[in-house]
């Protein structure tokens, strides 16, 4: 999800709701205790020099059960981001305390942010000599397939 995407999900929302990937919920008084831009400058394994922009969310719960974040209380801290770093329509990850700091991707459906899951891949197969075809599964290997 993108931020201007997120804007928008937003504005459909009185109080934002959180599904973590196992199927619950970010506890309702959490709090968004950092609006972060991400600058990442990186060389791919292919040798290609890129730019990555994000912005980020970190989501902390503590124990003030009354505490809820509107809608449009988080789109004025996405306003003063916008003005204080000059954000555009960067990706969106969430940070939530799991065993560790876990980041999220996020989608919205029916009125609920998702958080996904991010995966990690090859920015430049063509370059590392990854094989684009699909390895046989275990136990279907043959000597001299190549796969063994």
């Amino acid at each position: 999800m993108t931020l201007l995407e997120f804007k928008t999900a937003l504005q459909q929302v009185t109080y934002p709701t959180l599904l973590l990937p196992n199927g619950t919920h970010v506890p309702g008084h959490f709090h968004v205790t950092e609006l972060a831009l991400i600058s990442k400058n990186f060389i791919d394994c292919g040798g290609v020099a890129r730019l990555e922009r994000k912005v980020t969310f970190q989501l902390w719960v503590a124990n003030d059960l009354d505490h809820r974040l509107t809608a449009l209380k988080w789109l004025g801290i996405l306003k003063k981001g916008e003005l204080d770093y000059g954000l555009t329509d960067e990706p969106i990850e969430i940070e939530y305390q799991g065993q560790t700091i876990e980041r999220y991707g996020l989608t919205y459906t029916n009125g609920v942010f998702n958080l996904m899951p991010l995966f990690t891949e090859c920015l430049a197969p063509d370059q590392c000599g990854i094989p684009t075809e699909k390895l046989p599964s275990a136990g279907s290997c043959i000597p001299g397939g190549g796969c063994c």
